[in-house]
């Protein structure tokens, strides 16, 4: 069983966050990849998420 790359964590966590994550890609990441790995990246991808709204929100107004 290899391991996934970072590459493919992150994309992995994007679909996911956005709602377009396949049944075969979640399958994919539960068996071959790492929960820490999934963790950094969904920290990592919610920190930018929320730091784009303040930046948006501060520009409107």
């Amino acid at each position: 069983m290899s391991k996934l790359t970072i590459t493919h964590v992150f994309k992995s966590v994007l679909a996911a966050f956005i709602g377009v994550q396949s049944e075969r890609n979640r399958k994919e990441a539960f068996e071959k990849g790492s929960l820490s790995a999934y963790i950094i990246a969904g920290l990592i991808f919610t920190t930018l998420f929320v730091i784009t709204i303040i930046f948006i929100v501060t520009a409107v107004i």
